[in-house]
């Protein structure tokens, strides 16, 4: 009696152990399900053509990725080194203090979506503060590692590609 007692608890573990690593297939998220919340920006080079790296927005840039669960996005980055306005207020500034805004930040918003089979992540740009870039799709690469994601996007606005790497907000 024993011994059938041993052998049916090992055969019992036995299969389970089998299946578990089909159990934790099953239980892995898609990429989309990955994606979805907020990114810290870690770095953002520009990749000319001859690949020369240019860092459009300075050594140590901040920014934000959202992706919310409901295919809505939201993506800014900065300058941190921008001049404040004397006037102290954005109506009034002189166009030096203009042009350094413009020059040192961006952001766009719109819905997102991926596509699993490929690993691209498409975003729908509805606004931007570059409005040539509203109502284009902007389809890139999602290369996620853990709590990091780099995103390049193949042409942005001021030329070659843009490397992006974010790590998951906490």
């Amino acid at each position: 009696m024993e011994w059938r007692s041993v052998f049916n608890l090992s055969a019992i573990i036995a299969l389970g152990l089998a299946l578990l690593p089909g159990a934790a297939f099953a239980q892995q998220k898609s990429l989309k399900e990955q994606l979805i919340g907020a990114w810290t920006l870690v770095s953002n080079d520009n990749v000319a053509p001859d690949g020369t790296r240019r860092q459009n927005f300075g050594p140590n840039p901040t920014g934000i990725l959202i992706l919310d669960a409901s295919g809505q996005f939201s993506f800014a980055i900065r300058r941190p080194d921008r001049p404040h306005f004397k006037s102290n207020n954005r109506l009034t500034g002189t166009p030096e203090e203009n042009e350094a805004v413009v020059r040192g930040s961006n952001f766009t918003f719109g819905t997102w979506s991926v596509d699993e089979a490929s690993k691209f992540l498409t975003l729908h740009i509805e606004g931007s503060l570059f409005p040539n870039l509203e109502g284009a799709d902007s389809r890139r690469p999602a290369i996620l590692t853990g709590d990091e994601l780099k995103l390049t996007t193949p042409n942005p606005s001021s030329g070659g590609s843009s490397d992006n790497v974010f790590k998951r907000a906490k």
